[in-house]
């Protein structure tokens, strides 16, 4: 696996999307988006409540940047090539070094949600994982109920594989998860296959 040689500031982009790692300058916008995102985003990832304060915001940039260098974590700040606008974050995390693993989470911000955007994150992300980093297995962990989530996992191209009982502790209990399996094959098939996929 690549982790340890990864670099420590890729660009990834698609023309309408451009991911880069968490800098400290981004704290400030964070935080701002993070507080407008609290009925939308906090229902599922409880660090998005209406506590969150700068604070927060710059311990977490700080934290991505050194979990870069040790290759933990890879978290990615979400942003509209063309204006720069900050819509969210996707990343990578959970890494099993000895099986090339790893969990993979995204999330959007209130105002732009319904635009594609967590699918299209998601596809560059897996992408460095899979090229960059040397991978064979991405995992999409999210709650039963959490829809949106689930759909983003399904038009990536993941596979559901199961009900995982009691994989998630949050909001002070456990939960069960649905989780969903890439593999690099999956992000070349054609979007007729995917779709077919989905629906089977």
């Amino acid at each position: 696996m690549n982790a340890a040689i990864a670099p420590v500031s890729p660009s990834l982009a698609d023309g309408r999307l451009l991911l880069r790692p968490w800098r400290d300058e981004d704290a400030p916008e964070l935080f701002a988006v993070v507080r407008e995102s609290v009925a939308s985003v906090g229902r599922w990832l409880p660090w998005c409540n209406a506590d969150y304060g700068l604070a927060q915001a710059e311990a977490w940039t700080e934290q991505c940047r050194e979990h870069w260098r040790s290759g933990e974590q890879f978290a990615f700040a979400v942003r509209d090539a063309a204006s720069g606008e900050l819509l969210g974050g996707c990343g990578l995390n959970q890494l099993n070094h000895p099986h090339r693993s790893a969990n993979l989470g995204y999330w959007v911000r209130d105002a732009r949600h319904g635009q594609g955007i967590a699918v299209a994150a998601a596809r560059l992300t897996a992408r460095f994982a899979f090229v960059e980093l040397g991978l064979i297995r991405i995992e999409i962990v999210t709650m039963l109920d959490n829809h949106a989530s689930r759909r983003v996992a399904a038009k990536l191209g993941a596979s559901f594989e199961c009900v995982a009982r009691q994989r998630l502790w949050a909001l002070d209990r456990a939960h069960d998860a649905a989780v969903y399996a890439l593999i690099p094959a999956d992000l070349d098939q054609p979007a007729a296959a995917q779709i077919a996929a989905m629906s089977s």
